[in-house]
């Protein structure tokens, strides 16, 4: 017989806790759209955001356990729950590559490398 899982209120409350330390949850709203969207400039200015958080590690851990389908989380970018090295516009590349193009480059944490 299948149960439910029992409600740990001390994970969730210290879930909370690094939640509210995140630096995207100061924007409201208005943030979702830049971590959600497809654009490159937005992907690289969620990135930036990121990179300064002070709770970058645990946003990143709980990404990738939950297996985030998209957006970025913990400074990487999440695609069908993996991080993506890279991403490049639609259609065919251009010969020399734009400086806007470029996404920054967040170190993942060596505990959650082999993850």
């Amino acid at each position: 017989m299948l149960t439910a899982p029992e409600y740990d209120a001390q994970t969730d409350i210290e879930e909370q806790t690094w939640q509210d330390e995140a630096l995207c949850a100061t924007g409201g709203a208005g943030l979702t759209a830049l971590f959600f969207s497809e654009e490159l400039q937005d992907i690289a200015a969620a990135k930036r955001l990121c990179a300064d958080c002070p709770v970058l590690v645990p946003c990143l851990e709980g990404a990738m356990a939950r297996r985030e389908p998209w957006g970025v989380w913990g400074g990487q970018l999440f695609l069908n729950g993996k991080i993506l090295a890279s991403k490049r516009r639609r259609g065919r590349p251009p010969k020399v590559a734009r400086p806007e193009d470029q996404l920054p480059d967040i170190p993942i944490p060596e505990h959650l490398r082999s993850a």
